[in-house]
């Protein structure tokens, strides 16, 4: 339960984060709206995504305080349906939209972790 807690917790404190982050980039953080700029500083030093792999920390961590297999189960659909339904397609619209700045930073930043 207690590293459920410590993740969950962890979890919320990098979405938080990422958020603020994407706020002072000028950015829209929803994702069905367009982006306004290539944010790469905060979480997004680490992880192009940390907003998503804050969510997934989250569903595991609630599964842990619960101490529940459904969380951990959840994180394979879940992460398929996150990837190529979501994160495969905004990287494919952010390289249209921004073209090398976002290629070269999809070179030195990991999708994930």
């Amino acid at each position: 339960m207690v590293l459920g807690i410590v993740l969950a917790a962890v979890s919320v404190a990098v979405i938080a984060w990422g958020r603020m982050t994407m706020q002072r980039g000028g950015t829209n953080i929803d994702p069905t709206k367009p982006a306004l700029a290539i944010v790469t500083g905060g979480p997004f030093g680490f992880s192009r995504n940390p907003l998503y792999v804050g969510l997934m920390g989250l569903l595991l961590g609630i599964g842990l305080i619960f101490d529940t297999w459904w969380g951990v189960l959840a994180l394979i659909p879940v992460f398929l349906i996150l990837h190529s339904g979501v994160v495969l397609r905004e990287e494919a619209y952010l390289e249209r939209k921004f073209g090398e700045p976002y290629r070269a930073y999809k070179a030195s930043v990991r999708r994930y972790l």
